[in-house]
């Protein structure tokens, strides 16, 4: 008998609502969402590691500029794009981190690099960069990641001096468009991995939760992988993932109490908005959000394929 195996990915949280949606849109979405879990899943099925597995959905994510990261990320207020990663292997509990890269076209891919070759947990900027060539990553120019709708919801941020974090522009800046998976191969290990341009008219340097592990990423073997999307400074201030995986681990919850009690409760409670992905040690998922949305999508562990967009799917 098979060891169950199953994986979940996200393309972010936030306001998201069905009258704001175009039909042609909702089906893109749902299409890349559904094409990047099955890429995740077909290294499972091959029996695969969690951590490829995750790695190559969130790298189709990347390659889209629906999803804020990689190709659609944000810009800051200087005009440009810097981005952050992490994956984390449940096993060794091993990570790979970076923040603030300008010109790596997938920068997840550069955090299993650094999980893999490098002596150093976490990279940023100029120094991530320099291991990013010498692993072999070829310099992305900046061109690459822009997009005249990006730039539109920078421009909007600047005339009224605000962040995505701040009240709405207009419907689209409170989508925190952070991309993700976790997931639990054949040999029974976890991996999450999670990725993102950050903040729209962020300034100097400000990196959120997705490369923070414990916060908006973490796996453990036994316990639980997580990854996390919403307003990432809730997330580092309340360690979200870490407190599921503690509340699990200590408390004994199961995923569904760990997640939710976090996610509609403690965070909640103080204005984070955002949401979550998690699977457990026998492959069970689930999603949390306390957001009218999340762009999620899931094939469990008896194979089931699913698709979901709003909070009342």
């Amino acid at each position: 008998m098979k060891s169950p195996f199953a994986i979940a990915i996200h393309g972010g949280a936030g306001t998201i609502l069905r009258e704001q949606m175009s039909a042609s849109l909702q089906q893109e979405i749902t299409q890349t969402l559904e094409a990047a879990v099955r890429a995740g899943h077909q290294h499972l099925e091959q029996g695969g590691d969690a951590l490829d597995a995750v790695v190559a959905a969130v790298t189709l994510l990347e390659d889209s500029p629906l999803f804020n990261a990689g190709k659609g990320s944000v810009l800051t207020h200087q005009e440009m794009v810097e981005m952050d990663a992490a994956v984390m292997d449940g096993q060794q509990r091993r990570v790979g981190a970076i923040a603030g890269v300008k010109h790596i076209k997938n920068p997840v891919v550069l955090a299993r690099d650094v999980l893999l070759h490098s002596e150093h947990v976490f990279l940023i900027g100029e120094g991530a960069e320099a291991f990013a060539f010498a692993q072999g990553h070829t310099y992305t120019e900046q061109d690459y990641f822009f997009t005249e709708r990006r730039y539109e919801q920078l421009l909007a941020m600047k005339a009224s001096d605000q962040t995505a974090l701040s009240e709405s522009v207009y419907p689209d800046d409170k989508k925190y468009g952070t991309v993700g998976a976790v997931a639990l191969d054949q040999q029974g290990n976890l991996a999450a991995a999670t990725s993102t341009g950050g903040i729209s008219n962020k300034r100097y340097g400000r990196v959120g939760d997705s490369p923070i592990i414990g916060a908006g990423t973490l796996a453990e073997n036994g316990n639980v992988a997580i990854s996390a999307t919403g307003v990432g400074e809730y997330f580092i201030r309340y360690q979200v993932a870490g407190e599921v995986a503690a509340r699990m681990r200590y408390l004994q919850q199961d995923l569904v109490t760990a997640c939710e009690t976090v996610i509609q409760g403690e965070l909640k409670q103080v204005g984070g908005e955002g949401g979550l992905i998690a699977i457990d040690q026998q492959g069970h998922i689930h999603f949390a959000m306390n957001s009218s949305g999340m762009y999620r999508a899931a094939i469990d562990r008896d194979g089931v394929c699913s698709v979901k967009i709003y909070a009342d799917e």
